[in-house]
């Protein structure tokens, strides 16, 4: 493909949150290496806060559960998206969706690069027998290699971060104007094979209020976690719940403002990793070689059960899934190992 006969680009990445987080990096590398190329991502509405810092980048919500639903929804996105002049589309999601999607543009002769997501790898990778153990390509390459086929090829190595954005009133209401050091902790994880026990993460967090040198974040959201989170606020000294006090957007100028953010393998770690905050992450039965390790953390940032004793892992991609006997591999991690790598780090 000639990457000179396209100048407006459709990048489809319609969730989870995470996923669509790893496309942000990527995406500021193809701004800084093509200024010229138009960008429109077609995504969630509530995700459009994470590209406001883009130039020449534009959100079209998907309302896949409104005009947008089934194959007739998709026909009708299809022609509006045709209608803002797209030359090629980079799928950064490869779904029924995008895939059905994809149909409608090969008819209208629009090129379309699907990602390669590494199924057989990864299978390879999470089987029980015969696993192969081997750090596999990250997401962020798996991004940029659809680009690359697209005809603009991406280095990023060269990837450059956005300076801290502007605290806000509401944001200064909430932390009191504290000089502390403002760590982030999102405890929380989809599975629970990948969520440091409750217990674990209340040790953590009162030995670091002890120290008196950090501002303690709480990061997540629903009710029972608002509900744990408002628990642990009332019981320390230097604890503060984020959940549900700000949209968000305000967290996204919050989180930018981090010195660091401890988190699962969970989509808070790269929405601090996007902003190239000092990321530390807690891994249960998945891990990093699957490629899902935040953007441009060092490898010790990465903080591991003992692998020995628990000799399967990665069980799973997503960390849905697990053997018997792996229910308490996140009890292997010590409170005072994540500690001290929160001392050594931020």
């Amino acid at each position: 493909m000639k990457s000179k006969e396209v100048k407006h680009i459709l990048v489809i990445r319609l969730s989870a949150m995470g996923d669509v987080a790893m496309t942000v990096p990527v995406l500021r590398v193809f701004r800084a290496e093509y200024p010229e190329v138009k960008l429109t991502v077609l995504t969630r509405k509530f995700f459009a806060p994470m590209f406001a810092d883009i130039d020449n980048l534009e959100i079209y919500e998907a309302d896949v559960k409104g005009k947008h639903k089934g194959a007739v929804g998709l026909y009708r996105l299809s022609k509006e998206l045709r209608q803002l002049g797209i030359d090629a589309v980079a799928d950064l999601h490869n779904v029924l969706r995008s895939k059905v999607l994809k149909s409608f543009f090969t008819i209208n002769n629009i090129p379309v690069v699907q990602i390669d997501k590494g199924r057989e790898e990864k299978k390879a990778l999470t089987r029980k027998s015969n696993k192969i153990f081997k750090q596999l390509k990250t997401s962020h390459q798996r991004y940029a290699d659809v680009f690359k086929t697209l005809g603009f090829p991406l280095d990023l190595s060269t990837a450059i971060f956005p300076p801290k954005k502007r605290l806000i009133p509401e944001i200064y209401n909430i932390t009191n104007g504290t000089s502390k050091k403002w760590l982030g902790i999102a405890p929380f994880a989809q599975y629970e094979g990948k969520t440091y026990p409750l217990e674990l993460i209340k040790e953590v967090i009162a030995k670091l209020d002890q120290t008196n040198q950090y501002e303690i974040l709480l990061f997540g959201g629903g009710e029972k976690e608002i509900t744990i989170f408002k628990t642990l606020e009332k019981s320390y000294n230097n604890v503060i719940n984020i959940a549900g006090k700000l949209s968000f957007d305000q967290e996204l100028i919050l989180i930018s403002n981090l010195d660091g953010m401890l988190s699962m393998d969970s989509g808070n770690a790269h929405l601090a990793a996007m902003y190239g905050i000092k990321t530390i992450t807690i891994w249960g039965v998945t891990h990093p070689y699957a490629g899902f390790m935040p953007f441009k953390q060092p490898d010790d940032y990465a903080i591991l059960p003992d692998m020995k004793q628990y000799n399967l892992i990665p069980t799973s991609v997503y960390g849905n899934k697990f053997p018997e006997g792996y229910e308490k591999v996140m009890y292997s991690i010590l409170p005072d190992t994540v500690i001290e790598k929160i001392k050594n780090v931020i």
